[in-house]
């Protein structure tokens, strides 16, 4: 019999909900970590346990005897991401194993199995396709080719020249998992390897180094507002049209029902980025819970630390829950430092994991000549999925007072995805500071060539003359036109210091989200 025994350091300044959470994932997770070492010995005694990872293995693969996924993942909605990932997958011209990333409980396992379901829907045998989640602890300290060698031996295919394609899910579990795969793509040319993983840019910088020329790297974002409602079904609530920006008509949308779009707005920055939270009712009658053991339990309190070492989570988990609350504020290393007594490189450094996670994404000031700082000292840190902020505090309302920052938060998730370098623009105006939201910057020129103003308001379309910063930038910086967000209204101003297109901030976030969909497909060449 084992007893644990856990002590909270004495100076932990924690109420008392929160000792309690805190104390009882702390728990989960000292408790985890000996269960699974327990696992391992257990498996090094009796030569791994080979009839029951057989066992397994025929459970993780249904469609072996059934010839189709588990009805509950046939059930779900596909992400509009599918579209751009399956064709990928089913490509085995090109000898690289593809790798999906990002963050937990974006929907990286279901996009496996309806990319399964896909193939087996185009003709490939179900006994060719393979599925392994390494999550399952009796995988532990298995190389991916014996496991791939075990499921062969169950289908009577030990020395089959047949084409596979093969699914490796949660790959961050193995450790050196890059320098397997690796060896599998160099040797089996007739297999298509598709890896998944959550620690998403541990994961990238492992790719990066090992598997040079063998990695396909794919990254799976939070629900954007376009695939938001395209999943619920309400596209038809959208217009499109044509607006002219720097010489070139672009595509844009409008809505034949601007409250409807806007509660739809309001649903997805309170539950949105979460495909499971959506849509369940349920879920989203308590989607702190749901968070709670899928953010904090198991991103802050096991898979950053085991990958980076750190031994004070509290610490971790009380600058995370800060940032949150704060979403789209301005920050520095050094006022975060004072407020909460923790060294300026550790800072640092917590914040660089917890951005390696998809947790939360840095934009970088500029001023307003789109100047790049040699040294960044004050910065923005924005969740990358507004519905964290509301599942680890409330939802929020469209009345309340901090509803411009995740509207701003919001918006900011629809670009996030994309490679281009955008950033705010701040500056002294006299006795007062100048601000821009969003900026778009030619890193090539180091100039500034789109300005976006993000308000959560219609004044500004009746009194445009009151965006004085925005004016200031655009002589400037001689930008002829800008964006300008609002609640409701749309429509072109003609100032005489340029063009402002106002547009309600919900009919941008979703034009900004199909964009985004749109650049991730060309990036792929599709």
């Amino acid at each position: 019999m084992h007893v644990f025994i856990f002590i909270l350091p004495l100076n932990c300044k924690l109420n008392l909900k929160t000792k309690l959470i805190f104390t009882k994932t702390y728990i989960l997770r000292e408790l985890s970590v000996y269960l699974r070492s327990k696992i391992v010995r257990i498996m090094e005694y009796t030569a791994l346990l080979e009839k029951q990872i057989l066992g397994r293995l025929k459970i993780d693969n249904p469609w072996w005897t059934e010839g189709r996924i588990p009805s509950y993942y046939q059930d779900m909605s596909p992400r509009l991401y599918l579209d751009i990932f399956y064709p990928l997958v089913k490509d085995v011209s090109i000898q690289r194993a593809l790798i999906l990333m990002g963050p937990r409980r974006v929907g990286k396992t279901v996009m496996l199995y309806h990319s399964i379901q896909q193939l087996i829907d185009d003709g490939v045998s179900p006994q060719n396709i393979i599925y392994v989640s390494l999550e399952t602890p009796i995988y532990n300290n298995i190389l991916l080719e014996q496991l791939f060698s075990l499921a062969k031996q169950i289908l009577s295919k030990e020395d089959s020249q047949e084409e596979f394609y093969v699914f490796f899910d949660e790959i961050q579990y193995l450790k050196d998992w890059e320098i397997n795969l690796k060896s599998l793509v160099d040797t089996y040319h007739n297999v298509k390897f598709v890896v998944s993983g959550s620690a998403a840019a541990a994961l990238k910088k492992s790719s990066n180094e090992s598997g040079a020329g063998r990695f396909t790297d794919f990254n799976l974002p939070p629900l954007l507002f376009f695939e938001y409602i395209h999943l619920k079904k309400y596209e038809h609530l959208m217009r499109q049209s044509k607006v002219e920006w720097q010489g070139i008509e672009s595509d844009i949308y409008s809505t034949i029902d601007i409250d409807k779009l806007n509660c739809l707005f309001l649903d997805y920055i309170n539950y949105g980025g979460y495909p499971e939270v959506a849509f369940s009712s349920r879920i989203q009658e308590d989607p702190g819970q749901f968070v709670r053991h899928d953010i904090v339990d198991k991103v802050l309190l096991r898979d950053l630390p085991s990958l980076y070492g750190i031994s004070d989570v509290q610490e971790l988990n009380s600058l995370f829950t800060m940032i949150a609350y704060h979403s789209g504020m301005e920050f520095s290393y050094e006022s975060m430092s004072k407020e909460s007594g923790v060294k300026k490189e550790t800072i640092r450094k917590y914040i660089q994991y917890l951005e390696a996670a998809f947790l939360i994404k840095i934009v970088t000031r500029t001023d307003d000549t789109a100047k790049r700082f040699q040294r960044q000292t004050t910065f923005k840190i924005y969740l990358t999925n507004p519905s964290l902020r509301c599942a680890l505090f409330e939802p929020v309302k469209m009345i309340d007072g901090n509803i411009g920052d995740m509207i701003e938060t919001a918006i900011y998730s629809q670009w996030i995805p994309r490679k281009g370098h955008i950033a705010y623009a701040n500056w002294k105006m006299g006795r007062s500071q100048g601000e821009v939201d969003l900026v778009g910057i030619n890193d090539a020129l180091q100039k500034p060539y789109w300005a976006v103003e993000i308000k959560w308001s219609d004044r500004f379309f009746d009194k445009p003359s009151e965006l004085s910063s925005l004016q200031f930038f655009m002589e400037k910086n001689h930008l002829l036109q800008a964006l300008v967000t609002s609640i409701s209204k749309g429509g072109t101003k003609n100032m005489n210091f340029g063009t402002l297109h106002f547009i309600p901030s919900a009919c941008y976030a979703y034009t900004v989200g199909e964009n985004t969909l749109r650049q991730a497909k060309k990036s792929f060449g599709l």
